[in-house]
């Protein structure tokens, strides 16, 4: 901590000790909700875009504001974040909402990790080496010169028999086995009639290519581009800045954004302990609270906030990719093609369309496909879903926080979606994905069922 950070630290501490009692006797306040139990916290973040609200949180003072003095701190890769927020070693962290998930079910490791804000929705999307593009872009239909977007796996069907007849394998990269990415680049190969293989946990077989036409495997989302055009992976599924990062070195082409897999469809969480929040309800509370602050910046009157925001992620502490790579994507653009950019408004959403709140449904998701390629390798009850998605989606704290923020005066009920306040934690019948599959998060099981390529009922490897 800087001596300008302590010192402003002391200020705030011995300012809000001054006027506490004053305020509490005048309103309800921010104090109803009580100090923070804990106030040094360290949270860690990967290197991408969709960290954006931590970032923001932390240099808007919006932590600061709910006397919370944070450090962030950027992780090497996705275990080594998981098993330092299990350990203590971070108090919390961007996550893939995958983690969470599989770490309470005890896939990998176990640890009862939970939920209380979703972090954005969107912001990933799937790119292929410039040798595979060449391939694939005679089954691409076109548009006044240029490929009609979304690009379907189908395209991408006959280059894996071609690699398939001679003999190699075709192999593709995301960027941990429960992430979003690894389960959006399988949908998409999936519902373009490719498989992309098997877990088989119960049988000591975690790598996923059991009965696999692509082999996909994990790297680190910085090394993405470079893994790629040294030939190790014919292309992947990251977020950003990595895929506009292969167009700007010219090394590869986007073919679909997440988006357009399924519309709006969530993405990272912030996750710590469960035991983190019991001991320490008031500052998990108001962690919420500052994050919530961050992601409505961020999306606020249209996304003007965006320049100021890219400046910051460019900065070597956080994403450190180069300003115009950010810019690419995080102010409304998406470009495919050296040239070919394209207005994608939603590429990142943070607070639109009731981003932050914690879905259970968007958990049980997560679960249909963690059972469709065998990651829970038995059948499971659909009471077994909706009881896990309630132990680690947590819309409880989340609520607690909107509240606070209202009774402050920092936000008004109109600022939130009126689901925040009447859901039951379930969207409803999502019929916004590219194969027109409808799913229910009430009814995992017949979604399972619905699916062409995948286990389905009892079915066990």
């Amino acid at each position: 901590m800087t001596y300008e950070q302590t010192g402003r630290r002391s200020f705030i501490k011995k300012t809000t000790q001054a006027i506490a009692s004053v305020i509490a006797f005048s309103s309800a306040s921010v104090y109803a909700l009580g100090y923070p139990e804990k106030e040094d916290l360290k949270f860690g973040f990967i290197k991408l875009t969709d960290m954006a609200p931590l970032a923001i949180a932390y240099e808007k003072r919006f932590f600061e504001d709910e006397g919370l003095y944070v450090q962030l701190e950027a992780q090497a890769n996705w275990k080594v974040l998981l098993d330092r927020v299990i350990d203590g070693q971070l108090d919390g962290a961007h996550m893939l909402a995958g983690q969470p998930i599989a770490a309470t079910i005890g896939y990998g490791t176990k640890a009862n990790v939970i939920t209380p804000i979703s972090m954005d929705l969107n912001g990933n999307a799937i790119t292929v080496s410039n040798k595979t593009w060449e391939a694939m872009k005679s089954n691409v239909e076109m548009a006044n010169g240029k490929p009609k977007h979304p690009i379907s796996a189908s395209a991408l069907k006959p280059v894996v028999e071609s690699y398939k007849n001679a003999g190699k394998a075709f192999k593709m990269g995301m960027v941990f086995p429960v992430s979003t990415h690894n389960y959006e680049l399988r949908y998409w190969l999936a519902a373009g009639g490719l498989k992309p293989g098997y877990y088989a946990p119960h049988k000591g077989d975690t790598a996923g290519t059991f009965n696999a036409d692509v082999l996909l495997s994990v790297t680190p989302p910085p090394q993405m581009p470079s893994t790629m055009e040294a030939g190790t992976i014919e292309g992947y599924c990251v977020g950003e800045p990595w895929n506009q990062q292969a167009v700007f070195k010219g090394i590869g082409v986007p073919v679909i954004s997440d988006n357009s897999i399924q519309t709006n469809n969530p993405e990272k969480v912030f996750g710590l302990r469960e035991d983190f929040y019991e001991q320490y309800p008031n500052t998990t509370i108001r962690i919420v609270k500052a994050m919530i602050r961050a992601a409505k910046w961020l999306d606020e009157k249209n996304n003007k906030n965006r320049p100021e925001a890219v400046k910051i992620l460019s900065k070597s502490s956080y994403v450190g990719a180069d300003y115009k790579v950010i810019a690419n994507s995080m102010t409304g653009t998406f470009e495919y093609e050296k040239g070919d950019k394209r207005s994608e408004p939603d590429f990142n959403v943070f607070f639109r369309y009731n981003a932050t709140y914690p879905y259970y449904s968007d958990a049980i998701w997560y679960m249909t496909q963690m059972r469709r390629w065998g990651q829970i390798s038995e059948y499971k009850p659909d009471t077994w879903y909706q009881d896990m998605a309630k132990k680690v989606y947590r819309p409880d704290i989340y609520k607690k926080a909107v509240e606070a923020l209202i009774e402050d005066g920092v936000m008004k009920k109109s600022d939130f979606d009126d689901a925040v306040f009447t859901t039951d934690g379930y969207r409803g019948v999502q019929d916004d994905f590219m194969d027109g599959i409808p799913y229910d998060g009430s009814k995992p099981n017949a979604y399972i069922d619905s699916l062409k390529i995948g286990l389905k009922g009892k079915e066990k490897l």
